[in-house]
């Protein structure tokens, strides 16, 4: 019996397609290319089994794909920069560069062992100064075109990472590192105009047919466009107006006070020297730990301060209150709102609680509530009450006219608004790309020469975890001539937000050695856009957001050929042990290395491709993988032991009998449902089971007397063909063994014959009212008719139906027959 030594033929072809350089690619402009990406790993040394599934999968597209004829680039690297190197420095005495670049090469060759088709030349790394040049390169060219700017501003500040932290970045007032509760700072930081962008971001999401709707509409929601208007309250007896923005101008009349962010920039002015400056600078101080998440929680109890201060409502003339209050954010619209308590539930908790007056001026359009004794916000659309001129009209209509109101007495306007803020990207780390950027008394910030780039991390820096940047202990880093006027000027010393690497990555590496350029535009034009991303969804909004944004402003400075990277989007499920996801803190994670060892590679591949739909979660079982592994070896005995039998045929293939007929039948369909599956579904589970249908069959057939052998060498041949994007390895072996030449990753995808999916004679269902009381051979291809005739005819089904009224007969061709009988 032929023995399957997994660990002998994996080495041997791992070591074969390395020394061949067989997945390497260039640009071949006779053949239709194929970008094939998944996202590239932080190098933290070990792979685990969400890795192990997120490249099998690409790894299934990208081989077929080369089957198909496709030119494929199917690149790797590293997300190398981050905030775990240097926590490793501080704890262990390792520097950030020895560690990441040790952890680069052992996860290297872990990824080796998978035998992914990847190009190994085309390798990046976004720590290494010939990457990181082009990142601080990019950046030049958005401060130089008013795409990226510093100021000063309130920040989340994680106390344990000592870092700012983007609001993406704060899970449920949490860092999302180390989980420390995240505080309020003011600093100085670099921010990118991701704004300007805003409408371009959203509309452009219609054009991205091949993502899935679950990440268009989680991007969708965070851009978060409003429209409404924005209203101007003059404060009474001072020469200051407040703006607002409200999507509710029809609610106007009902705004009985206002309330102002506490970070608003005209609040310290508003109460400087009045008698309630101590009350509000006490309310300032207690809200300085609390994050804008809980801040913004529906559930948090409503709590403010009065300025002491009266604004006048525009379109009443009325004097109303203004407050500061918890629930009301800087980063949304212009951090200042009119509070409408009778229809708003924040602010009718808020008045409610100071004793504030509520007016309804829109009462429902039935008659359920009572809106005189409200007893909560009603926030749905009706018709004005209370808002003179405009009372009766509906709340669509009115406004309408109140904007007009508002613009023809120059207190107002129609506005857009968006959720989305402009992105914070300055860290006060150490392991991260500089910022290349030069501060001059004289002139300001000013940008490196590009010649001076890439502005390399310094090595003399002291590593504590605490306070400022590592590059400020620096002695050769932060003193530089200004690149303006030559003066003595002052590096930034702060690093770029990691996400900002990970932008613009899959353009480089079209193009990943080039010295003079971040990259070919001719190689770009060819291979862009990324045909097929794979990834977690869990990057829906923060580094695919990015990377559209990236590849929008390279696309207007003419550096791009396309405005949106990825054409397809495939958002992988996780791997779950125990209904859980794997960690170390819950004991249930299974290392890849393990199972690699005791049942191969193929093995494990087959098992994460077979066990779930790529885009559902997948639950780890011992069984399922001792399954894969059987499977496996009955493969490999059935395609040995019939090989030895068919090596030297040759011929044209006839089809002589009904057992023939069903092999032909079988390995036509599997060839079929296996290409549709792979090419158009990314069902991989369900293509895997077709063929493990066909491998049933060739154990079936191989018991009849006088096998069709020239049938069974073309069935072997076209089994190893499909198999070979699943399990690469065994199916090497097998092309071989049954005497192919060439490697199966440059042969061309069977083709299924339509003709042979055309069976004579096929097997049908019998019911009765529904339910299944027979099964007949019939022949395939009749009419409704002659089917129902035939069927009817049956002296089975006669039998069933003796003494029986029959109501009706539903026919389904080829299929089934339903009878329902009284």
């Amino acid at each position: 019996m032929a023995h399957y030594n997994f660990s002998d033929i994996e080495a041997k072809w791992q070591k074969r397609w390395e020394s061949d350089q067989l997945f390497k690619t260039e640009v071949d402009h006779t053949k239709e290319k194929f970008y094939l990406l998944e996202m590239f790993p932080y190098p933290s040394g070990k792979l685990h089994m969400g890795h192990v599934r997120n490249y099998s999968i690409g790894d299934v597209a990208a081989r077929f794909k080369k089957m198909k004829g496709y030119n494929v680039l199917h690149p790797m690297g590293w997300d190398s920069f981050g905030l775990p190197a240097e926590n490793a420095a501080i704890k262990n005495g390792i520097h950030p560069n020895i560690w990441t670049w040790e952890n680069i090469a052992e996860m290297r060759s872990q990824l080796k062992l998978l035998g992914i088709s990847y190009d190994w030349d085309r390798e990046i790394a976004t720590c290494h100064p010939d990457y990181y040049k082009w990142m601080q390169w990019i950046f030049i060219k958005f401060f130089e075109n008013g795409l990226a700017y510093k100021k000063k501003n309130p920040v989340n500040w994680c106390s344990s990472c000592q870092t700012v932290l983007a609001n993406e970045q704060v899970v449920d007032g949490s860092c999302e590192r180390c989980g420390t509760g995240v505080g309020k700072k003011d600093l100085d930081q670099w921010y990118l105009k991701i704004t300007d962008y805003a409408d371009r971001l959203l509309g452009d999401l219609d054009k991205l047919d091949g993502w899935p709707d679950k990440v268009k509409l989680m991007q969708k929601n965070w851009i978060g466009k409003s429209i409404g208007a924005e209203v101007g309250f003059k404060f009474e007896g001072l020469d200051k107006t407040l703006n607002v923005f409200t999507t509710r101008p029809d609610t106007l009349f009902g705004a009985t006070y206002m309330v102002m962010a506490p970070e608003h920039p005209d609040v310290r002015g508003l109460i400087s020297g009045t008698p309630y400056e101590a009350a509000v600078d006490s309310f300032l101080s207690k809200l300085q730990s609390m994050s804008e998440i809980e801040r913004s929680s529906t559930t948090l109890e409503k709590e403010g301060a009065f300025l002491g201060r009266y604004a006048l409502n525009p379109i009443t003339g009325k004097q109303i209150p203004v407050y500061i209050a918890n629930y009301v954010l800087m980063d949304y619209g212009t951090g200042a709102i009119m509070a409408v308590p009778a229809h708003d539930q924040r602010d009718f908790d808020f008045a409610k609680k100071y004793n504030l007056e509520i007016i309804p001026v829109i009462k429902p359009l039935d008659s359920c509530i009572d809106i005189n004794d409200l007893k909560e916000a009603f926030n749905s659309d009706g018709i004005l009450i209370n808002s003179g001129s405009f009372d009766g009209m509906s709340s669509s209509e009115a406004k309408t006219r109140i904007i007009a109101f508002l613009a023809e007495s120059k207190s107002g306007q129609e506005s857009i608004n968006f959720r989305l803020r402009d992105w914070l990207i300055s860290r006060q780390r150490y392991w991260g790309c500089p910022i290349p950027m030069i501060y001059c008394d004289e002139c300001g910030w000013v940008p490196e020469k590009e010649e001076n780039l890439p502005v390399l991390l310094p090595t003399d820096v002291v590593f504590t975890g605490k306070g400022e940047s590592p590059l400020t202990t620096s002695k050769t880093f932060m003193h530089t001539p200004c690149p303006k006027c030559g003066k003595q000027g002052t590096r930034e010393t702060d690093t770029m937000d990691t996400f900002l690497d990970s932008s613009w990555y899959f353009l480089r590496y079209v193009d990943p050695h080039n010295e003079k350029e971040f990259f070919s535009q001719e190689k770009a034009k060819y291979w862009m856009a990324v045909d097929q991303y794979i990834g977690g969804v869990e990057h829906a909004i923060l580094h695919l957001l990015y990377s559209r944004f990236f590849t929008k402003v390279l696309y207007d400075l003419d550096l791009c050929p396309v405005d949106e990277p990825f054409k397809k989007l495939l958002t992988q499920g996780m791997v779950l042990k125990d209904g859980s996801k794997m960690s170390k803190s819950k004991g249930n994670v299974v290392s890849p290395e393990e199972i690699i060892e005791r049942f191969g590679v193929d093995t494990a591949r087959l098992f994460i491709l077979f066990a779930s739909p790529p885009e559902k979660e997948l639950e780890w079982s011992d069984a399922g993988v001792e399954g894969s592994y059987r499977f496996l070896n009955r493969v490999y005995r059935i395609v040995s032991e019939l090989n030895t039998q068919t090596i030297d045929v040759s011929g044209p293939i006839l089809i002589n009998n009904e057992d023939e007929k069903q092999l032909n039948f079988v390995l036509n369909t599997t060839l079929k449902k296996v290409t549709e599956d792979v090419g158009e579904r990314f069902n991989f589970n369900t293509a895997i089971s077709s063929i493990m249908e066909l491998v049933n069959e060739l154990y079936r057939y191989r018991e009849v007397e006088n096998l069709n052998l020239p049938l069974v060498k073309d069935v072997l041949k076209k089994l190893v063909l499909i198999l070979s994007p699943f399990v690469p390895h065994i199916s090497e072996e097998l092309w071989h063994l049954t005497g192919h030449e060439g490697y199966l990753y440059n042969q061309s995808w069977p083709e299924y014959n339509a003709d042979a999916l055309v069976k004579d004679y096929i097997e049908i269902v019998v019911q009765v009212n529904g339910k299944v009381k027979e099964k007949l051979n019939v022949p395939s291809g009749l009419s409704r008719t002659e089917f129902e005739d035939l069927i009817l005819s049956h002296d089975t089904v006669n039998a069933l139906l003796i003494g029986k009224e029959i109501l009706k007969v539903i026919p389904v061709p080829d299929k089934l027959l339903n009878i329902v009988i009284k």
